[in-house]
């Protein structure tokens, strides 16, 4: 099976992860050319894209394309946030692009997904307009006001005050260009170009812009009653992956099942983890329909276990947060041994801190022999990261055992690489490495030396911890190619490859 992917931008959690996921089930994922992609702030070639896309029709032996629209309109997702390309244009990109796909090849199974721009409560102007160092804040709080405005609250904002007209200009007219392509993108579902569309949002909150506009798209979505299925929920860089695996469940007639299970109960699925406006468990729900997978209570495929959120703020970037409850932990360990007993596949969601791992989990995980038994980890960046990555890994294990296609190798690779970054680096190495940094995580280092240091000294921790978690497979796999995707300590890369 060959499934083509547009992806949101290049960094290796939106190439190499679907690829990986993809490879469980011994399904190859071709990408755009390199040069046709983003380079961070550097847009890709959307027109270029839009040709590629085009030209798939062409390809007789292609079985399923995933589409990120933020690439294909704007060259990526933080060019959706900051070029200035119109809605014209934009909108000659999806005709060229899936329109004409569509046209070319009626039943070729074609998913999408847009994203609903984002406010980030920050003052990083790293992936936004050079303004964010200035009014990001602000600006995220003008959103909120206007959202609860629209509830009926008297509108207040005054953060709006000190924001110059231009910027306020600026800011909201970007976001009315981003909301009318999201609408143009709904309409490609309702007239049956896509399907499935995700309409995703990441870096959110209860009340912000997005999630304003995200009332006005389930709006439009209940008015026109597509026939494609069309979920929205918090999520960005997962979906792609998410889609992958979606793209193989249109070859197989019998749905995959999929039970979730959570140590505390329906109280822990009922928190809302921190960048997110919804409970867990309506973003466990929402991944395992964009996936592809039936919710069922028994005889599951596999079973999803959420590590719930933590009560309060707690966050790896920030800095080392505040123990989560060593029962829940425990609890969670004990809840994985109970339902790998009862002979289930387990993909365990740890979203008990944004951005890495509870290491007490992990902790309580090895002691009991049960870490190396998971069919997939995850614990990186938001909930809906996290928990979109093992629904996608946990779907194509399921249907790569069902074609006979199933590659051990690169099911465990993918695992150890999941407990290595999202443990081993995210929440240990990276916790101790940025102490003397004079940079945020967010801010590229300047020096190339000082890069380099960086990732000598991350190379050794990741290869100790592979070696601490797995020595069997600490001999049978090599941990190599390390680098920072964005010359920044936020994301890490590396390839864990079989030596045999």
């Amino acid at each position: 099976m060959r499934v083509a992917l547009v992806p949101l931008d290049e960094r290796p959690v939106n190439t190499s992860l679907p690829a990986a996921v993809a490879a469980i089930a011994g399904v190859e994922v071709l990408l755009p050319p390199r040069p046709m992609l983003p380079t961070k702030r550097q847009p890709g070639d959307a027109d270029a894209v839009a040709d590629w896309v085009n030209q798939l029709g062409e390809d007789a032996e292609l079985d399923a394309v995933v589409v990120s629209t933020d690439m294909l309109c704007y060259g990526g997702l933080i060019a959706s946030r900051t070029s200035d390309d119109t809605v014209v244009a934009v909108a000659r990109r999806l005709d060229h692009g899936l329109r004409a796909l569509r046209r070319r090849r009626p039943d070729l199974p074609i998913a999408a997904v847009t994203l609903v721009m984002r406010a980030t409560d920050s003052y990083s102007p790293e992936e936004e307009p050079e303004y964010w160092s200035e009014y990001g804040r602000e600006l995220h709080a003008l959103g909120a006001e206007l959202h609860r405005a629209f509830e009926g609250d008297p509108f207040v904002a005054e953060d709006a005050k000190v924001i110059p007209a231009e910027v306020r200009a600026d800011f909201l007219t970007r976001r009315l260009r981003n909301h009318v392509v999201n609408l143009e993108v709904l309409g490609l579902a309702a007239a049956g170009v896509v399907d499935p569309l995700l309409i995703t949002a990441d870096d959110t909150a209860v009340h912000a812009a997005g999630s304003l506009e995200q009332i006005w798209l389930r709006q439009w979505t209940a008015a026109l009653q597509p026939s494609a299925d069309v979920l929205m929920y918090p999520g960005a860089d997962e979906v792609g992956a998410v889609l992958v695996a979606r793209s193989l469940t249109s070859r197989n007639a019998e749905p995959v099942k999929v039970a979730i299970a959570c140590a505390e109960g329906d109280e822990g699925l009922e928190r809302v983890a921190p960048y997110e406006n919804n409970p867990v468990l309506t973003t466990v729900t929402r991944q395992i329909e964009a996936a592809g997978g039936v919710i069922v209570t028994e005889a599951p495929d596999f079973v999803v276990v959420v590590h719930a959120p933590r009560p309060g703020d707690g966050d790896w970037v920030r800095g080392a947060p505040e123990p989560a409850r060593e029962g829940a932990a425990a609890a969670t360990a004990d809840l994985v041994g109970r339902e790998l007993a009862a002979g289930h596949r387990v993909v365990l969601a740890d979203v008990c801190y944004p951005n890495g791992a509870d290491p007490r989990l992990v902790d309580h995980l090895v002691a009991r022999r049960l870490l190396l038994e998971l069919t997939a980890y995850a614990g990186w960046n938001t909930a809906g990261n996290t928990i979109g990555t093992v629904v996608a890994a946990g779907v194509a294990t399921v249907l790569g055992h069902r074609w006979g296609s199933f590659d051990p190798v690169a099911a465990r690779a993918f695992l150890l690489h999941r407990l290595v970054e999202d443990y081993g680096y995210q929440a240990v190495a990276r916790t101790e490495l940025v102490r003397d940094l004079p940079l945020r995580n967010d801010r590229p280092f300047i020096a190339p030396e000082r890069e380099a240091g960086y990732i000598g000294d991350a190379t050794a921790r990741l290869r100790q911890c592979l070696a601490e978690l797995s020595p069997a497979d600490a001999e049978r796999f090599v941990l190599e190619d390390v680098s920072l995707p964005w010359h920044r300590s936020f994301e890490i890369d590396f390839v864990i490859r079989s030596t045999s």
